[in-house]
């Protein structure tokens, strides 16, 4: 490994240096509160209900801790001082709109509006190259469901089984899916048009068929040139890495460039427990080891085939970032190669992206916004990620309290 892979996430000077004495503090007594199941758990059932009833104080109490931590603002004028902080350190930004779960043609047309407000707003930021969609924000989910289940049915390769699917839908539902298409290409054209790269979120197994397809059909109109489309790949499906193959076989076959998000995933107690409900095998991979086994390898597959992949990965695993910086230069290539570029989330991992960034690698954050009744979902996924992936919250507050003590000497 040569000089310039010797990158170290135990660096906390470089880590925090864009954080005040007073808000690693409050970081250290949030992540504390995160780290006592006992404790987060009552509050994930308590926190939506008492939004729901407008309860006094809870608006305030959350803005003051968990949305503060992890959520850019409620509107995107009020991201505006997140990003410009972050620039300072040669951190980048994908903006997320992020409302969750509001059905209804008029709250689909709404999003789809709001999400080309995002792509229009990054347009107008040196430091905003991404920013992230969720089909479900403009879909039916139980069309999307339905589309699923018979593309499921079907045989033959993805697009195969999506043309299948869509033409056995009844003549109403084909109409509500043209819109559903027609919204997601509007908002890739703008990508396009804006020089903004459209992330594609991933979305819960029963779901994702469709998403998918959808997604590569966007790739095929709009990453000939130049990469505007990326799709997420969850690696601890069992059959994601395989299907990471196939996407590069279709962008070969297409001339497409395959654009892909790697994650670990955020639905994983969700799928086993549907899984079991239902009595089928779980999509999710029997053990961490095996996720971390095929997310390192779907980063070295792209990485070794940089000319038609655009990789992002979005990681807090310290290893496989480490891991993909080791190749490039193993590779000869660039820290800042145009179609390599880390994440991770806001408020998390600073010790991976700000030691990124200093070594001269693309690196962002994951910053979502909106109002805290709609961000809800996305910060109690935040809660149950940090209280229950093993060493999580204690690695950050060990890294907190690290540099608090180094400030202090």
């Amino acid at each position: 490994m040569n000089e310039q892979t010797k990158i170290s996430f135990d660096n906390t000077e470089c880590a925090f240096a864009a954080k005040s004495d007073g808000e690693l503090k409050q970081a250290k007594f949030l992540f504390g509160i995160m780290d006592k199941n006992w404790l987060v758990n009552p509050a994930l059932k308590i926190t939506p209900v008492a939004i729901k009833w407008n309860l006094p104080f809870t608006k305030s109490l959350i803005r003051a801790t968990i949305f503060k931590q992890f959520v850019g603002g409620e509107t995107l004028e009020q991201t505006a001082k997140v990003v410009n902080k972050l620039e300072k350190y040669n951190v980048q930004v994908i903006l997320d709109y992020g409302v969750e779960g509001k059905e209804g043609e008029e709250n689909f047309e709404h999003a789809r509006d709001e999400f080309k407000k995002v792509i229009d707003y990054a347009a107008t930021q040196p430091n905003i190259p991404f920013m992230s969609v969720k089909v479900t924000g403009f879909a039916r989910f139980a069309l999307l469901e339905k589309l699923d289940a018979a593309m499921n049915a079907a045989e033959g390769t993805l697009m195969k089984r999506y043309l299948t699917a869509v033409d056995e839908l009844p003549e109403a539902e084909k109409e509500e899916w043209h819109r559903v298409r027609l919204r997601m290409q509007q908002l890739c054209e703008e990508g396009d048009k804006k020089n903004i790269g459209v992330l594609i979120d991933a979305e819960e197994t029963w779901i994702q068929d469709p998403v998918d397809a959808l997604t590569i059909l966007m790739m095929d109109i709009f990453n000939k040139q130049k990469v505007v489309i990326y799709n997420t790949i969850q690696l601890y499906r069992h059959d994601r890495l395989q299907f990471l193959k196939d996407s590069y076989k279709a962008a070969a076959e297409r001339n497409f460039i395959l654009g892909v998000k790697l994650v670990r995933g955020a639905y994983m107690e969700k799928e086993r427990n549907r899984a079991i409900e239902m009595n089928y095998p779980s999509p999710i991979q029997p053990d961490k080891e095996s996720s971390d086994r095929d997310y390192n390898a779907a980063v070295e597959f792209c990485i070794t085939n940089l000319q038609k992949v655009a990789v992002i990965v979005a990681s807090h695993n310290e290893y496989s970032n480490l891991y993909a910086t080791q190749l490039l230069d193993k590779l000869g290539l660039p820290h800042n190669h145009p179609h390599i570029h880390f994440s991770q989330l806001y408020g998390m991992s600073d010790n991976i992206t700000f030691n990124l960034a200093k070594s001269g690698f693309l690196v962002s954050k994951y910053l979502p916004f909106g109002p805290i009744k709609d961000v809800i979902p996305y910060l109690m996924r935040r809660a149950q990620e940090n209280s229950s992936v093993s060493g999580q919250t204690g690695r950050e507050l060990i890294l907190i309290k690290k540099e608090l003590q180094r400030r202090i000497k």
